[in-house]
């Protein structure tokens, strides 16, 4: 189990507030913790484009629908919100990732991608 006090980054740092405003995270605490029972790993803290959501609506996971009894508001373009790893990396190769926060993506996503690749797709003015 992961706690935010306990929690670490990419980069071996103390793991960074991903957004509040829309609050994000499994733990909808803004942060990308996970627990054992969070079975889709959402631990990358990503920057949304229209582009993403596009993609993710057409593989079946509508973000920018809202759903007010999960108070999910929707998700727009410029949004920060905590992914599935999995989902991500099916983004990425599909070459409509969005950018990532380094500082706000948990160390569990090294377990499935690579830091090189993290690096690569990081937001430009962080």
């Amino acid at each position: 189990m992961s706690t935010k006090e306990s929690s670490f980054n990419v980069l071996g740092d103390p793991l960074e507030n991903c957004s509040c405003d829309p609050m994000t995270g499994y733990l909808r605490d803004g942060f990308c913790n996970t627990t054992p029972d969070d079975y889709g790993t959402h631990v990358v803290c990503a920057v949304v484009t229209k582009e993403f959501l596009e993609y993710s609506l057409s593989r079946g996971n509508d973000l920018i629908t809202p759903v007010p009894h999960w108070s999910f508001p929707g998700l727009k373009p410029g949004d920060k919100w905590c992914l599935c790893v999995s989902r991500w990396k099916e983004a990425e190769k599909a070459g409509v990732a969005p950018f990532v926060d380094l500082k706000a993506t948990h160390e569990l996503a090294l377990k499935y991608v690579s830091l090189k690749l993290l690096k690569q797709n990081t937001v430009p003015s962080l």
